[in-house]
């Protein structure tokens, strides 16, 4: 499923204009997005959890120019679905615990 899809699929369950569409999905993601730029988690109930995870530095080696580097700190995008997700995903009944 793409970003067009998504934007058609509310289109067709809201009823509202194709334009507005894309304005919230876009706005969706762009907060989301600066969010987690700040290290911050995004906590979506039922769905799942936008995660900040972060890697350590780290020495490697480069095996065609044998020399080693150094790989430094950063942080990277993760995604925890909720239990209710994960329960609907193997054919499970959802309890509405989360």
């Amino acid at each position: 499923m793409t970003k067009a899809d998504i934007i058609n699929e509310i289109v067709n369950t809201t009823g509202i204009a194709k334009k507005d569409a894309a304005v919230c999905v876009e706005a969706t993601m762009k907060i989301i997005r600066d969010a987690m730029c700040n290290e911050e988690n995004v906590y979506l109930r039922g769905f799942g959890t936008f995660v900040v995870k972060k890697r350590a530095t780290k020495t490697a080696r480069n095996i065609s120019k044998n020399t080693t580097i150094t790989i430094p700190a950063h942080n990277f995008p993760g995604f925890k679905p909720a239990k209710s997700f994960q329960q609907r995903m193997k054919g499970e009944e959802v309890t509405s615990e989360d």
